[in-house]
């Protein structure tokens, strides 16, 4: 489609230093071995980053208000681990308000009751008002995450738009069926707002999770109370500002900023709350499961983790592979659910891509990513960045070869080498658990069937990558791999309207495109009798 090719080239320009597909077996080795392509902005002062903090309260009621307990926790800098502004906190009685508003908004007010077009208009303006802030909300994304300015800017702001305007269209085509019924009885089916529903959004990417929820959502006329992630408040809030700026009725849009075990919890259990969706780790995913089955049994979407594969086969284009296999991983700092962190490579192209995997990786640019051309930014805190490095040792020790990387780097921030481990074996804990950081692990094998086997060997099975010139085996791995999405010859190409969602411990449900709107929808039947029909 043509947003995810637009999207492929704005990754291609933006954070390879050779193109997206270059060719010759040189350009990847190059002759920089010894040291990584880190900025010197690593050690310089930060760029100060142009916008203000404006929104730092809780929104409800399409109001901003402060936390019922008065109560505001800091949202850090990743680059220095600096406070740059301190955010409300809301708890259970905060999100008792959010709910009792949404509730208000969804029983008596407009927004449910106003034509699909009406909706529409709306969802549109919100769109080219987000289009109108791109550079702002692009820099809190920054900010706040610490992914590269140029990758929020040229790709996810964008991309927010278009979802926006996707389930924008779709407003105005919701409708139920006519069924023929055996007997004389007029049969359709209403699909319906599902009501409230509670949305629970992580960290790495939160304008565009916030997209997936809201959109969808909206667009079937039901209202929402959000829970941003702790780590990353602070687009969300400016985004919803937007959403009101452009007409949405008060308490439509509520978004509550706190912590998983309070504000996360009591919106889970919550008994006013119709519909539940999250986005997070496979194990906090369990425990919001479990929170809406003790409390009204309310339906769950989940979007959870990965381990997923990216097979390279035995006809791949070697330095075409390890530049697709390089950002499959390493893309927003290996901070991605699907990030392709088992690279299986067969044993006849095995040495040739591990040296040049590490040669890629060496290049790499790491540094401030408020700095043009930067490919890496910093981890998103100090806890994530602790557990990257813990599972760093953890490959040392458990004998995998390490290639390069495996340290911080810097004395600020969160910011760790792009690492490359070689001879990973299945049972090792960097192949097995999802890590979420910059860390490829390069595995061996001999023949389809038993990558097929060891690909699927896993409690995981978001995403996977295929590459190979053989569509024969393109097709037979397609089949064979348990997975919600398998990338062929490509990687991470989102589009607004490809489902995204998991098999297994990877999630339920699927999130983006028509699929979506089923989260967020009620089936009605209604059956008329009919006197004396001239036909049936």
């Amino acid at each position: 489609m043509a947003s995810s090719l637009r999207i492929s080239r704005l990754i291609s320009r933006s954070f390879s230093s050779t193109s997206f597909f270059s060719r010759g077996g040189n350009g990847f080795l190059g002759s920089r071995q010894s040291k990584f392509s880190t900025s010197a902005a690593i050690e310089e002062e930060p760029i100060k980053p142009s916008i203000q903090v404006e929104h730092t309260q809780l929104l409800i009621d399409g109001k901003f208000v402060d936390a019922a307990s008065g109560k505001t926790f800091p949202t850090l800098d990743p680059r220095t681990g600096e406070v740059i502004a301190h955010v409300a906190e809301g708890h259970s009685e905060d999100v008792d308000r959010a709910v009792s508003a949404a509730r208000k908004a969804f029983d008596h007010g407009p927004w449910p009751k106003m034509t699909a077009y009406e909706r529409q208009r709306i969802l549109l303006r919100v769109a080219d008002l987000i289009e109108k802030h791109n550079d702002e909300l692009a820099a809190l994304e920054t900010w706040d995450n610490g992914k590269p300015y140029e990758q929020a800017a040229k790709i996810e702001v964008p991309m927010l738009v278009r979802l926006i305007r996707y389930y924008a269209g779709w407003a105005d085509k919701i409708h139920g069926l006519t069924v023929p019924a055996d007997g004389p009885y007029h049969v359709q089916t209403l699909h319906e707002p599902i009501g409230v529903a509670g949305q629970i959004i992580p960290w790495n990417f939160p304008l565009l999770m916030f997209a997936w929820k809201v959109g969808p959502a909206l667009a079937c006329g039901n209202t929402i109370v959000l829970k941003t992630a702790e780590q990353t408040p602070l687009s969300a809030l400016y985004a919803a500002k937007l959403f009101h700026e452009a007409g949405l009725p008060a308490g439509v849009l509520n978004v509550v900023s706190g912590f998983g075990p309070t504000a996360g919890a009591a919106l889970a259990s919550h008994m006013e709350v119709d519909k539940l969706a999250f986005t997070g780790s496979t194990d906090t995913g369990k425990v919001v499961l479990e929170l809406a089955a003790k409390s009204n049994l309310k339906p769950v979407t989940l979007e959870l983790g990965g381990k997923s594969p990216f097979i390279v086969c035995e006809d791949a284009d070697v330095d075409q592979a390890v530049e697709l296999a390089h950002f499959a991983l390493f893309f927003n700092q290996g901070q991605c659910c699907c990030a392709g962190s088992r690279t299986f490579v067969h044993e006849n192209v095995y040495e040739e891509f591990v040296q040049k995997a590490k040669a890629r990786a060496l290049r790499r640019v790491v540094g401030d990513p408020f700095k043009g051309g930067i490919e890496q930014g910093p981890q998103i805190d100090s806890d994530q960045f602790e557990k990257i490095l813990r599972y760093i040792r953890s490959g040392v020790e458990s004998g995998a070869t390490l290639e390069t990387g495996g340290d911080k780097l810097g004395n600020k921030g969160f910011y760790i080498q792009p690492t490359v481990f070689s001879n990973v074996k299945d049972g090792m804990l960097i192949a097995k658990d999802e890590i979420f950081g910059p860390v490829q692990s390069i595995l061996k094998f001999k023949d389809l069937g038993e990558v097929v086997q060891r690909a699927n060997n896993t409690r995981y099975g978001l995403a996977a990558g295929v590459f190979t010139k053989n569509m024969d085996t393109a097709n037979t791995l397609t089949r064979a791999l348990r997975v919600g999405t398998v990338w062929i010859n490509c990687f991470d190409t989102f589009d607004a309207a490809i489902p995204f969602g998991g098999y297994k411990m990877s999630g339920q449900g699927r999130e983006k495109g028509e699929y979506s709107l089923k989260n967020y929808l009620q089936v009605k039947a209604v059956v008329n009798p009919l006197k004396n029909p001239a036909w049936l």
